[in-house]
């Protein structure tokens, strides 16, 4: 386990240390990540040590809602007061991201030629 760790820590801390060093606009642990890929991608020995930590860590990948969950609670009074607000500007992002969706698929479809019936 702490082989795969490190394993992963080292990629995250290159992709940090990239991005800073390049001022990339790509955070360090994205860049990270996909340096990751590409050596999940290349490498089976990779693979083989780090699918047993994965697994185990996707198998408690809701223990990562538990702060989210705590930052509510701490912040319940600031959440009462401008709830309706957050509330309004949630479903109305939602909807807008839904219709600029529908918008660029059907503009797409339309741009190569795509028709109903196919």
């Amino acid at each position: 386990m702490i082989p795969a760790l490190s394993l992963i820590l080292m990629f995250q801390l290159v992709g940090e240390i990239l991005s800073r060093a390049l001022v990339l606009p790509l955070p360090g642990p994205v860049l990270g990540m996909i340096f990751l890929l590409i050596a999940l991608s290349a490498s089976e020995r990779v693979r083989n040590v780090v699918r047993p930590v994965a697994q185990f860590i996707l198998a408690h990948l809701s223990l990562l809602f538990v702060p989210a969950g705590v930052g509510i609670v701490a912040h319940l009074s600031d959440l009462q007061e401008h709830g309706f607000g957050l509330a309004l500007a949630l479903v109305v992002s939602t909807m807008a991201a839904i219709i600029a969706g529908a918008a660029a698929f059907v503009f797409v479809a339309k741009l190569i030629g795509s028709r109903a019936d196919d």
